[in-house]
């Protein structure tokens, strides 16, 4: 099963996006009772050559996650995307991508809504674009979630002059020797630089790769009212916390497993 998260972005008015990503609404919602909607399962092709997948889009309080379950091998290089932006002009944002730095890795192509492009920052971070040929109207999110991106130091700034320019962002904070324990590392440092922008977060970890499961396989952080009750409506609903709770950044964290592989980070502001 494959998960893609979503912001929705306009290259040319970036005050007016919309952002999103991921899963198990119960779980992930800080709300009583059920946590979000989902549309219904539909079945289609969603890559330029011929593949079957059923789709379903999930929709919470702290993200919008799209869901699929191909019934055929996956294309290469679908499935590696660590996130994907929603945009308002496809040509836009291919022409932004290059300009940036970028690698535009899969050319643009129809799909049965608008048209789909994956592209590559440097580092190899992969993030897909797509366009709707109806624009989708989505509520407002409660919290904006964020990218999680692990990177060596060989590829930090490549990455960051490339996801800055593309993004209009701005470094937010970065901490040379921030706590390892955030990624599974007690004892040891790290370097971690936070991202805003009008795509949305991005948090991403330097570090030399020796890194203990589960760090690295999240791909997004979740901000949420309540770690404590989230969790323990995540677990009601089947999902398994792999590692934390516990505090360290200004946050208590901790990153879960979902049903069908999904891997996320939850935190709340420490108190």
């Amino acid at each position: 099963m494959r998960f893609r998260s979503e912001v929705v972005v306009s290259p040319h008015r970036p005050g007016r996006n919309r952002h999103g990503p991921r899963k198990l609404l119960a779980a992930a919602s800080n709300r009583r009772g059920p946590g979000g909607t989902s549309t219904a399962v539909s079945v289609t092709d969603v890559t330029p050559t011929p593949s079957r997948t059923k789709s379903q889009l999930l929709f919470s309080p702290v993200g919008t996650l799209s869901v699929f379950d191909f019934q055929t091998p996956v294309p290469y290089p679908f499935g590696a995307e660590r996130t994907g932006w929603l945009v308002t002009s496809m040509p836009a944002g291919i022409q932004q991508a290059r300009a940036s730095g970028a690698k535009v890795i899969v050319s643009p192509f129809p799909d049965p809504v608008g048209r789909h492009a994956v592209i590559q920052f440097p580092g190899g971070v992969d993030t897909q674009l797509y366009w709707h040929t109806t624009p989708p109207v989505y509520k407002p999110l409660e919290t904006t979630p964020e990218n999680r991106v692990y990177l060596p130091p060989d590829a930090v700034g490549a990455f960051l002059g490339s996801y800055l320019k593309f993004t209009s962002g701005t470094i937010e904070s970065d901490v040379p020797r921030a706590d390892a324990s955030e990624i599974g590392l007690p004892g040891q440092t790290f370097r971690r630089i936070r991202v805003t922008s009008p795509f949305g977060r991005t948090v991403i970890s330097v570090t030399n790769g020796h890194l203990p499961y589960p760090y690295g396989r999240e791909v997004t952080g979740y901000r949420v009212a309540n770690l404590a009750a989230t969790l323990s409506k995540a677990e009601a609903a089947g999902a398994t916390v792999l590692s934390g709770p516990h505090r360290s950044g200004g946050r208590d964290s901790a990153v879960v497993r979902f049903p069908g592989g999904y891997i996320a980070e939850i935190h709340d502001v420490s108190r």
